[in-house]
């Protein structure tokens, strides 16, 4: 649920989840998200870090988004009024202010003379009503992962961020941190899709590591536990960090900028083809596939805080 600019002024598009601090400018940073693109594909986190370009919108991620926003909501109701049947009542109205944000709509009404395969996509899952309750479904699923009357989250999509050392801004939101009495940690994140298989369990808990790496330097605490919870199947994935892990992580982060600066500096940043390109909306402009990327925009580079070696137009 995170989408980061290169001075992360926006993780995410959410109203929720922005204040007037952080839309002021600042400088580079790193997200969980960016540190995953660049780290499968170079070439992807420039096009959506450095060049911005749009990326349409698909119905699996925005009901992902509709489920995090729900799930967020449940806990602004008293504990005991936690239910299946309230959470199910704040799907619509959340999708009906989800579906006013531009490019979504549009997802469930294809246009005339749009190509065939779009039409049976919204089609696939018999149209608006068949996705919303799809939706409704995986809120359900939750109830059999937690019951909510008994937690009382810290915080829900907060913003955590912390300056390293060596002066590294690392920033990102935790869906739901939770703190026990005793002053224990622990951080959760919903996800909508499928446990993932053991082969694949170090990427899925990538994203929480960072989480709980930036809450140890912020509160000097390491979390208790980073729990996963999948909506799709109802399991859920837990893991207990160690310091000495945490250290070994935050070095993994400080090699990844380093590699991003020096990708910066030059405009070098390589593709990586990988089964991941069937997802990818830059497919025309990646040398893997035959295209030929923009010129790096070594102005725009500057301007958000980044070096750059390459010729930049005087202000």
């Amino acid at each position: 649920m995170t989408a980061t600019l290169t001075t992360e002024q926006t993780v995410d598009p959410s109203p929720e989840r922005t204040t007037a601090a952080d839309t002021a400018p600042r400088r580079p940073s790193l997200s969980p998200s960016r540190a995953a693109d660049f780290k499968s594909c170079p070439l992807l986190y420039r096009f959506r870090t450095i060049d911005r370009l749009p990326e349409k919108k698909s119905r699996a991620a925005v009901r992902g988004t509709l489920v995090h926003a729900v799930l967020e909501r449940l806990y602004d109701l008293p504990p005991a009024e936690r239910t299946v049947e309230a959470a199910r009542t704040l799907v619509a109205p959340a999708w009906s202010e989800l579906r006013a944000e531009p490019g979504i709509a549009e997802l469930f009404e294809p246009a005339a003379g749009a190509d065939p395969a779009e039409g049976a996509e919204v089609a696939a899952d018999g149209g608006l009503e068949a996705w919303l309750e799809s939706a409704g479904q995986l809120v359900e699923t939750y109830f059999r992962l937690e019951d909510p009357t008994r937690i009382q989250p810290h915080g829900r999509e907060e913003l955590v961020e912390v300056t390293l050392p060596d002066g590294l801004l690392l920033r990102g939101f935790v869906d739901r941190l939770d703190v026990a009495p005793t002053g224990a940690l622990r951080v959760v994140d919903y996800k909508t899709g499928a446990v993932p298989r053991e082969a694949f369990e170090a990427k899925a808990l990538f994203q929480m590591k960072f989480y709980a790496l930036v809450l140890w330097r912020t509160r000097g605490v390491v979390a208790a536990q980073l729990k996963l919870l999948y909506l799709k199947d109802g399991d859920a994935l837990t893991y207990a960090p160690d310091e000495a892990e945490l250290l070994r992580f935050e070095r993994t982060l400080q090699a990844i900028w380093a590699a991003i600066e020096r990708a910066v500096a030059t405009g070098d940043f390589r593709a990586n083809k990988s089964r991941l390109c069937s997802w990818c909306d830059h497919q025309a402009l990646c040398p893997a596939f035959g295209g030929t990327p923009p010129p790096f925009p070594a102005d725009a580079a500057a301007a958000a805080g980044w070096r750059t070696t390459l010729p930049v137009t005087p202000v």
